[in-house]
C-alpha cells in the first residue's frame, strides 16, 4: 500500500465532509480514506488515502467519475497537492 496526503479547498466544507462520493469512488478501488479540515475555518481540507499503487491512483484521478465526483463535492481541481509517503 501507498500512503497519500492530499490538500485541496472546497466550496463547503460540511457538504464535503458529509458526501457520499469519496466512498463511491474510493471503497470499490480498496482504497481507505481518512478526512481533515482546517481548524481556521478556511475551505482547505485533507485526505490521508492508502492506495495499492500509484498507478491505480493516477488511473482513478483521471477518469470521468471522478471527475463528476470532485465536481459534486465542490473541490477546486486547481488546488489539489498530493504528497506520497517516501
Amino acid at each position: 500500500m501507498t500512503t497519500l496526503v492530499i490538500f485541496h479547498e472546497v466550496d463547503d466544507v460540511e457538504h464535503w465532509l458529509g458526501s457520499p462520493k469519496r466512498q463511491e469512488i474510493f471503497g470499490p478501488m480498496g482504497f481507505t480514506v481518512r478526512t481533515f479540515v482546517d481548524p481556521a475555518k478556511t475551505n482547505r481540507v485533507g485526505l490521508i488515502v492508502e492506495v495499492p499503487d500509484m498507478e491505480t491512483f493516477q488511473r482513478m484521478m483521471e477518469s470521468d467519475a471522478a471527475a463528476e465526483a470532485m465536481k459534486y463535492d465542490g473541490v477546486r481541481p486547481e488546488t489539489i497537492v498530493t504528497l506520497v509517503e517516501s
